[in-house]
Formats: C-alpha cells, structure tokens, sequence
C-alpha cells in the first residue's frame, strides 16, 4: 500500500509526515496551509536552500531515505569533513526544510569551528551556487557584541542583499544574563543580592562552556567549584570563552570581572544559569539585523527556553514557529528553536516557488505580514510579528 501524507496541524501550518489525510482545524484560514499550496503546485520547485550547521553525521544515508537525490555538500573546514562531528543537527534541519518544501534543493554546509571566517565563506558558496535561502539553527555567542554587532555581521551585510538569511533565536532564555557590571571592592561583578558568584547547573552529558560578549572592556572571569578551586577561567578583550567538563557531585559558580557600568552578555552552553534574564538573549546570528530570526512556540505560548530581544533596539525575533516538528529520520520529533528556523526557511522556499522575481526584502515582509499575532498585539521581543504562516492561496474546492 503506498502511503498517503498525514496533516499535523500546528497554528494553521500543516506539517506533512507519512501517514493519512486528516481534515483542517476550523480556525485555519483558507488558503493559508502547507498542503494548500502543494495542491496548486507550489512546492519549492527552482529554490536552492543551504542548510549550514555543524552536524551532518550520516548525510548519505539521509540523502537516500529522506532528502533529495539532488543534494549537494560541501565543507568549509579545515579538514573538507561533513561528517566531523557526531551530530545529526543538520541534518534535523534540513528534514523539516524538505518536508515543507520537497521540490527545493538542498545544500549542506559546515564551517571551521571558532573560525568565522570560515562561517562567511560558506554563505557566499550559498550564493555563488544560486541559494536564496540560508538556515542556521546554532549559537555562536561571542561572535556578536550580543545586540547585533561586530565584525562578523558586517561582513555579512552584503551578502543579505541577495540571500534570504535565517536563524533560530537560541535556546538560551534560561541560560543567559546581561546588563552593566557592578563591581564589587574587589572587582567582582554584583548580581542580584549583591552576591558574586552566580551558580552553573550543568547538563549531565555535555562539556559546559561559558562565553562573555560585549562590544567592548577587558573581562575576565572564573568558573569555581564546591571546593573553591578554579576549574576554567579566561580573559579577553570584548569577549573571552572557557570551558570544563562538570564532575558528579560537585557544585560549579561564575564569577566576573569587567569594567563598572559597561554593559555585557554570558551565556552558558551546555548548562543552566542561576541568576538568568531572558531579556536580549538571542545570540549570533539571529541577533543580527539582517536575520530573520525565528523562536519557538510550543503549548500555545512562547517556549520558556526561547530567546528573546530586543537586540540593539531591534525587535526580536521576528516570528516564532509551532514545535516540536514531526520528523522522519527519527521516531522522536524535532523540537527547540532549532526545528523552528527551518521552517521559516521552507515556507520562504515555497513563496519563492510561486514568485521567483520577489526580492530578499519583499519575500521577508510576507513572512512578517503573514504571521498571527499572537501576544501583545503588534511586534514583541517573545514573539515577533507572530505565529509563521503562509499567505493566503485560492485552492480549488476549498
């Protein structure tokens, strides 16, 4: 029996798995859905997607169960190797890209890492080799000055003119802190309480790094143990990165010193922050102005761990998207802002599809025109513009 494709509706966008057909909630708009436009042949056909990331572990089997034979790669590493890292992030990403847009083709790109050189070469491959669309669902904290500048955006901003650039907002809400330094006598900056350590909750299988951005000032900061010993330290101008592998058992606190009253941006990756505020949490890319920034909307609300703006008085992100997304190279489902990004990817892709003269800016202002205000009526720093969502198509029948 040959499968059908099954209609998971999430805020008016049907996501497409294997499966039966199941009818449209009574709320969704005609017109506006996923399936819609593929029932008038708008499917992605003539848009190449790039899908840059750092995970592609197992990319051919992907491309001969799941994406299109069409797919191509390419690895802006030092070493040429997709497949570096033990990771399927990527290939996550570019799942949920197809499922929306089947007929797009699909570039796959990594980068270098700690290298954002390398990071910019790979998107200007993207449009030497024809991409329109570019989407990125990992964090680089201290690429940025954490409100959407520094060398690398600018570096970037020409190339925005002819690639549709998308990044996820981070899931970092819960993992990150900003605001002014408030030393101490000895120079240890004040948290709330004036405390001057604020507690790591590490994950349990990941290596904790702790990255400080701020668009200038010399830091320096610490990370100690229950035992007072200092297990990772750095120090930097405008941003500094350490990192340590958490022991069972122990506790771990942050401790920082910076310059009184300039502003600055921690984020801990691979592990909780005590003292945390979700405010300006999106981290490079998306905190870039040239980003179409996506955070993720799970539960009918905005997900706790996703970030927010705004970013260097910037509203952000500019949309949100439903998660988790249905997926087929695993049984689990797809979630974080991770899977929201490629969304707004493969809904462009489609645009695109039916429009192929429409500009970067034009195809942008869709999405933002598109979406459901969700929230506070208008744009705000937890959900944008709103809810991802096409714009309305006539379909026959409906």
């Amino acid at each position: 029996m040959t499968p059908t494709m099954r209609c998971v509706w999430l805020a008016g966008i049907c996501l497409l798995t294997v499966g039966f057909v199941g009818p449209a909630p009574d709320d969704a708009a005609p017109g506006t859905t996923v399936t819609d436009w593929h029932r008038v042949g708008h499917r992605g056909s003539g848009v190449t997607v790039a899908v840059l990331d750092t995970g592609f572990r197992g990319y051919r089997s992907a491309i001969d169960r799941v994406l299109p034979s069409g797919t191509t790669v390419r690895s802006f590493r030092t070493d040429r190797n997709l497949e570096a890292r033990d990771s399927d992030h990527g290939l996550l990403c570019a799942d949920v890209v197809n499922a929306i847009a089947p007929d797009a083709k699909i570039l796959l790109l990594n980068w270098q890492p700690g290298d954002p050189t390398s990071f910019v070469a790979a998107i200007a491959h993207a449009r030497k080799a024809g991409a329109k669309i570019v989407t990125c669902s990992v964090a680089m904290p201290c690429w940025s000055d954490g409100e959407g500048g520094g060398p690398v955006h600018a570096d970037l901003r020409d190339l925005a003119n002819d690639v549709l650039l998308v990044a996820s907002a981070g899931n970092l809400a819960e993992r990150h802190w900003s605001g002014p330094c408030d030393p101490d006598a000895h120079g240890w900056h004040r948290w709330a309480g004036g405390a001057t350590r604020n507690s790591i909750m590490p994950f349990e299988s990941e290596p904790v790094s702790i990255e400080l951005t701020s668009a200038g000032g010399d830091w320096e900061f610490v990370v100690v143990d229950s035992q007072d010993a200092i297990v990772a330290s750095a120090r930097g101008l405008t941003s500094a990165i350490a990192r340590f592998t958490a022991r069972t058992g122990r506790e771990y606190s942050l401790r920082i010193r910076g310059e009184a009253g300039r502003e600055f941006h921690v984020s801990v990756l691979g592990g909780w922050l005590k003292q945390h505020s979700v405010r300006s949490s999106i981290p490079f890319p998306g905190d870039g102005a040239d980003w179409l920034t996506v955070g993720a909307w799970e539960n009918g609300r905005r997900a706790g761990y996703s970030s927010c703006g705004p970013c260097g008085g910037s509203t952000k992100p500019d949309v949100v998207a439903p998660v988790p997304f249905p997926c087929r190279l695993r049984s689990t489902p797809f979630g974080g802002t991770s899977a929201a990004a490629p969304q707004a990817a493969g809904l462009a892709a489609l645009i695109w599809s039916r429009h192929p003269s429409l500009s970067v800016r034009e195809v942008r202002e869709i999405l933002h025109h598109s979406a459901r205000d969700v929230l506070t009526p208008g744009p705000d720093c937890e959900s944008g513009r709103g809810v991802l969502r096409l714009p309305a198509i006539t379909v026959p029948g409906r």
